[in-house]
């Protein structure tokens, strides 16, 4: 899967979490999962704790982790994406 088609994962609702990246329409923030990696957790752990996970959805969180700290801006075109 390359990295455009992972972020096809990540979408936008305005009526979840204040618009914040969510991860395929659900009620789980990118930033949610980045900071349970970044404190410790692995991604089999997430995996079972979250067993509506995928593991390409959290391929998905490091690659738009990536574009957003090299500078992208991400969640705008993302959310113009999935604007409706």
């Amino acid at each position: 899967m390359t990295e455009d088609e992972l972020l096809e994962r990540i979408t936008v609702d305005p009526t979840i979490f204040a618009g914040k990246p969510i991860i395929r329409g659900m009620r789980m923030a990118v930033e949610h999962l980045l900071g349970m990696l970044a404190a410790g957790d692995t991604p089999d752990r997430l995996l079972r704790e979250y067993p509506f996970l995928e593991p390409a959805d959290i391929q998905a969180c490091l690659a738009y982790a990536h574009r957003s700290m090299a500078g992208e801006q991400v969640q705008e075109r993302i959310a113009g994406a999935h604007a409706s």
